[in-house]
């Protein structure tokens, strides 16, 4: 069977290239996708991934706060691993439940916590597995679009295999990061072999849409990228979480510091509200370099954030900064 226009379900109505922030485990959570959206918003948000088998379990309220999201953030797919496919079906129909727009399944996360389960990048080896996962997805989902996120083979590359095995369970988009399992994100990405691959789907005559990932450092690579392979789009990771202005097409470097001051104070607080206090407030670290880099005293002034335990002494500290600095 053709995948139709019909199972592609919001992406068949995007704007090309669809330019995506990528899902990304404790960063593209509903906070930073919301300070992201303030600043130029993407095509589509991903959020980070989520255990179908947990949300199968009684430990399903625990992983729910991963699953909020606001409007602002639409469209937004959810992501899930494992490797059970009746869990799949049952986890799809919960994600219809809260109102994703799609469904994503991870089939290249290289963590071996997660291969051990038999998911993420141990699905490439076991592509009758992978197959029924997309189905059992599908039939839970209904009418809401199931895409697959992978890599381009496990220990060599294998698109030429593993893309028309993916195929045969007509998802409605594959996401192919551009190295295989055991290169993990250690070498440049291989975007002839995403090119390949993308002419491989283009040859199947299905519906289903191809979109690149790795390395992409700013939106006219992305653009220049989806148009030299013959891609639908590019999925950005890192280079958001350096530069959360990145889909407005500024640079770091172009942004005001009063701005990435604010814009920190702000994410702090979206954080604070959403979070009530259930989650580590360290989590925020990763996030500081994004604000505070590239001006005078600014590691100095990551220093001094390192130890904040709340909202207040963040604010105290960048207070005092601005004072001293005369920002």
């Amino acid at each position: 069977m053709i995948i139709t226009a019909e199972n592609l379900g919001f992406w068949v109505k995007l704007k090309k290239p669809i330019l995506a922030v990528a899902p990304m485990a404790d960063i593209t959570n509903s906070p930073f996708r919301q300070i992201i959206a303030a600043k130029g918003r993407p095509t589509v948000f991903f959020n980070e991934f989520v255990s179908a088998d947990g949300l199968c379990s009684k430990g399903k309220n625990n992983l729910m706060p991963l699953l909020k999201f606001t409007e602002s953030e639409r469209p937004i797919v959810a992501q899930l691993f494992g490797s059970k496919p009746e869990n799949f079906y049952q986890a799809a129909k919960i994600l219809v439940q809260l109102g994703f727009d799609g469904i994503d399944i991870n089939m290249g996360c290289p963590f071996k916590k997660i291969e051990k389960q038999g998911a993420g990048a141990a699905l490439i080896k076991n592509p009758k597995l992978a197959q029924k996962i997309i189905l059992e997805a599908k039939l839970g989902a209904k009418k809401i679009p199931v895409s697959v996120k992978t890599r381009i083979g496990y220990n060599q590359e294998a698109v030429s295999k593993w893309i028309p095995e993916i195929l045969k369970a007509n998802p409605a988009v594959i996401t192919l990061h551009g190295r295989t399992r055991n290169e993990k994100s250690e070498v440049p990405t291989h975007w002839g072999v995403i090119g390949k691959a993308a002419k491989i789907v283009r040859k199947s005559k299905k519906a289903t849409l191809i979109m690149g990932n790795g390395d992409i450092s700013n939106m006219e690579m992305a653009k220049i990228y989806s148009k030299k392979y013959g891609l639908d789009g590019v999925v950005i990771g890192r280079a958001v979480l350096k530069n959360p202005w990145f889909f407005s097409e500024k640079g770091l470097d172009s942004v005001s510091i009063e701005e990435r001051l604010a814009t920190l104070i702000d994410h702090v607080k979206l954080f604070n509200n959403f979070y009530q206090n259930k989650k580590n407030f360290h989590d925020l670290r990763k996030f500081y370099a994004a604000y505070l880099s590239g001006f005078n005293g600014a590691k100095k002034l990551r220093m001094q954030l390192m130890p904040a335990e709340n909202a207040k002494e963040i604010a105290k500290v960048v207070a005092f900064f601005i004072a001293e600095n005369k920002v």
